[in-house]
């Protein structure tokens, strides 16, 4: 069952879907920590403030990513559904903003990791949470 399960995420339907997504995901948890980096040590800001508004852009940032590239096929186009989109993504991943700064404050205040490490894992950490809702309600992939 693990075996097939694994093995369909390599070589199914959805795996190349799911790979586009993760690259994505890359690229915005690699923009996301240089902006963390940026407020926090150079901005002086907290670091879970910091973290906020580094994943509101990121959010954004991944919407225009992913509609264009990983969910092209039941991408949404025309102002309306964009914008639609946009606001489902927002609602989305805006419900994984407090999953994510947990993880982050935990990881920090209890565990002792540096912000940037914590904050690697928490975007780790609440990526499929993300990808399953996104998948499912924003472009209606089933």
């Amino acid at each position: 069952m693990v075996r097939s399960l694994l093995r369909g995420l390599v070589y199914g339907p959805l795996a190349v879907q799911l790979r586009r997504f993760v690259t994505v995901g890359l690229v915005a948890s690699a923009v996301q920590m240089g902006l963390l980096w940026l407020f926090v040590d150079v901005g002086g800001l907290n670091y879970l403030l910091g973290a906020t508004v580094a994943i509101e852009f990121t959010i954004v940032l991944s919407y225009v990513l992913n509609n264009a590239w990983t969910f092209r096929a039941s991408r949404n186009t025309g102002r309306i559904d964009y914008f639609s989109g946009l606001l489902k993504t927002n609602l989305v991943r805006g419900t994984a903003i407090p999953i994510q700064l947990a993880i982050l404050f935990a990881l920090v205040e209890w565990i002792g990791l540096l912000y940037l490490v914590a904050n690697a894992v928490a975007i780790f950490l609440s990526g499929l949470y993300r990808y399953v809702l996104d998948a499912r309600w924003t472009w209606g992939d089933t």
